[in-house]
């Protein structure tokens, strides 16, 4: 049942645009998904009407380690218990960025702020004020955040002036940005990448070696900065930067989603070179500097190093996909399963999840949540370290429904 949920989003519609905004509104979900949860524990969620979940989304990636980790939660409240937020920072402040540091190949200073939108933001204003350029390359396609310099002309709010100098690129297409370099000419400050590529309603692809050699050889010689939107996968594919297996180190990496565990984080890792143009920044906000994140990300990222939990992700991520696989192929149902394990994206042939024509996708995700199994029908999923081998026994058997709901409606493929 969905009495409550109900009520509270009739509750919602009178008091916060369409019911709700973003990419946590359900609107665009089918029926089955809740839109407001009251409670997590571990891989779990409830929803406001005590329906309980499996949850492959994790906050959309902030949950790695599990809801309410205990050593992140001890931390969090000694914090608390102290203080929060004060004129000056705690210091919580110097202790994480000497740990982040630490732990990224490439990173010589730490920058703290609370979204994914303020990192990319700021490192692209660290670019421009150490280059003296204005000109960014990004992939088309690429979600960077929700600030108009990284939005669409022609979206409402957002105007010319708002995306001015940019070029864009087809991801693991050198020549592509070859060709874009060659369009900013001598003005080039930056170049943009995605740790790989997870653009909505399209297959993954993980960033091909000669292609992230290429671009880290073309900043070197333009003289510009190399950024590396690691957002999204940061901390879930590799501690040291989502790049660090690839052998080639950015500039300046922009981290948020699991730096903290569920507590609004983010931050911006650079290079010597980049750091007199980051103390150059006026950038700040009012809770960017409060101390219970702080403290949550160190007992985030301490926990991530003294456990196992990287390679649990990738054992869980793997069973969860070669399980899937196996019962589209029971089931006659075609599928594409793309990405990293640890944050897989699955599309249904037939459908066009370019142009949100996900029907397959919609009924599988609906069938899933009516079960208590928590997926997304046109996002990329997250696992985290509570997810047991039990959890993705019992989702696989909850997916296996699902899947027949599919051939029973759509046939084979």
């Amino acid at each position: 049942t969905y009495q409550n949920d109900e009520a509270l989003r009739e509750r919602a519609r009178r008091v916060i645009p369409g019911g709700m905004y973003g990419h946590q509104s359900a609107a665009r979900l089918p029926e089955g998904f809740p839109q407001f949860f009251t409670r997590g524990e571990g891989s779990h969620v409830w929803d406001a009407d005590g329906n309980e979940y499996i949850d492959f989304m994790c906050a959309y990636g902030p949950i790695v380690l599990g809801h309410r980790h205990p050593a992140v939660e001890q931390a969090a409240a000694e914090q608390r218990a102290r203080g929060d937020c004060f004129s000056a920072p705690t210091d919580r402040i110097v202790e994480l960025a000497e740990l982040l540091t630490d732990l990224t190949p490439h990173a010589d200073w730490t920058l703290f702020a609370k979204n994914g939108t303020d990192a990319t933001v700021y490192a692209l204003a660290v670019a421009r004020a150490h280059t003296g350029k204005r000109v960014v390359l990004r992939a088309g396609g690429a979600y960077h955040g929700w600030a108009p310099v990284w939005q669409a002309e022609g979206r409402p709010g957002i105007t010319a002036e708002d995306t001015a100098n940019q070029f864009s690129y087809v991801y693991n297409d050198l020549e592509s940005v070859r060709a874009a370099a060659e369009l900013a000419g001598d003005d080039l400050a930056a170049i943009l990448v995605s740790a790989f590529k997870h653009d909505v309603g399209r297959d993954q692809e993980l960033p091909d070696p000669g292609f992230v050699k290429g671009v880290r050889e073309l900043c070197d010689a333009a003289g510009a900065v190399l950024i590396l939107d690691d957002i999204r996968a940061g901390f879930r594919l590799h501690l040291g930067g989502s790049w660090t297996t690839l052998g080639i180190e950015p500039d300046i990496s922009a981290y948020c989603k699991a730096i903290a565990n569920g507590y609004a984080l983010a931050a911006a890792a650079g290079n010597d070179r980049l750091r007199d143009a980051a103390a150059s920044i006026f950038a700040t906000g009012s809770f960017w500097f409060a101390g219970v994140a702080m403290a949550a990300s160190i007992a985030t990222l301490t926990a991530l190093q003294t456990s196992n939990s990287l390679p649990h992700m990738e054992k869980v991520g793997t069973l969860l996909r070669d399980g899937l696989r196996e019962q589209a192929r029971s089931h006659g149902v075609g599928i594409r399963y793309t990405g990293p394990v640890q944050m897989p994206y699955l599309i249904f042939e037939g459908d066009e999840p370019e142009r949100f024509r996900i029907r397959r996708a919609k009924l599988f995700a609906s069938e899933a949540a009516k079960r208590g199994v928590y997926l997304h029908p046109s996002h990329n999923w997250f696992l985290c370290a509570a997810h047991s081998e039990d959890d993705i026994a019992r989702a696989l058997e909850i997916t296996d429904l699902a899947f027949a709901k599919v051939r029973e409606s759509f046939g084979g493929s």
